[in-house]
């Protein structure tokens, strides 16, 4: 019995979340992933079989630590009884506040991803279950916001409002990565003001008046 019992402390002991923490430790220290799976296991004293028990790579233990950024904000906000209340806009305006207090708790490690990420108009690998994470979340609001009327529906236009949110999650990140005001107030500036504009261009307002009338002016060209 008692051999059992310290059997299971011990498998109990290495967790993912050892796993994720002793890498991000090595991560931060050295500059640099390790050198092999093996190599960071028996540095850490625990066996490479127990490593790929939760991850078949380091980027995919990469992937899981962005995939959770994003898992932790939409649990936070969805803990709070008046959020489901929340307009479209307001929805959208707490999950990037959360995701931001989210990410201060882990940036170090976030600095470091983000500062080999060369290109902006591409997903970096790191970052693919993130995105899905957060495409799957921001399709349920915005379809909500759709038949509340708070978001126009536009054909055709309105199908890539997706990828406009996406596009402003990489702003967002990347201003939050070089923003050094006193607890991010800049960012929280950059957040309020950005999602402000975007919901004058995906709500109704002067765009479908323009819309509006340039299909009058098409029309009447005819006659």
């Amino acid at each position: 019995m008692e051999k059992i019992k310290k059997a299971k402390t011990k498998a109990e002991a290495v967790s993912a979340a050892k796993i994720i923490s002793a890498y991000r430790d090595y991560l931060l220290s050295e500059g640099k992933q390790p050198a092999s799976v093996f190599k960071f296991c028996k540095d850490q004293g625990f066996k490479e079989d127990e490593f790929y028990q939760y991850f078949g790579s380091f980027e995919a233990l990469e992937k899981s630590i962005w995939k959770e950024y994003i898992d932790q904000t939409r649990s936070g906000m969805e803990a709070d009884e008046n959020y489901q209340s929340f307009s479209t806009r307001e929805k959208i305006l707490t999950f990037y506040f959360m995701l931001a207090e989210t990410l201060k708790a882990d940036r170090s490690f976030v600095l470091h991803q983000l500062k080999g990420w060369k290109n902006p108009s591409s997903t970096p690998k790191f970052l693919k279950g993130f995105k899905s994470s957060f495409e799957a979340w921001i399709n349920s609001v915005l379809n909500e916001g759709k038949g509340s009327g708070e978001i126009a529906n536009r054909p055709f236009l309105d199908q890539r409002y997706d990828m406009l949110f996406w596009i402003h999650l990489m702003f967002i990140l990347q201003f939050w990565s070089h923003d050094e005001s006193a607890n991010f107030e800049k960012t929280d500036a950059a957040i309020e003001k950005s999602v402000n504009l975007a919901f004058d261009l995906i709500g109704k307002g002067v765009l479908d008046s323009a819309i509006d009338f340039g299909k009058f002016i098409y029309q009447n060209s005819k006659n």
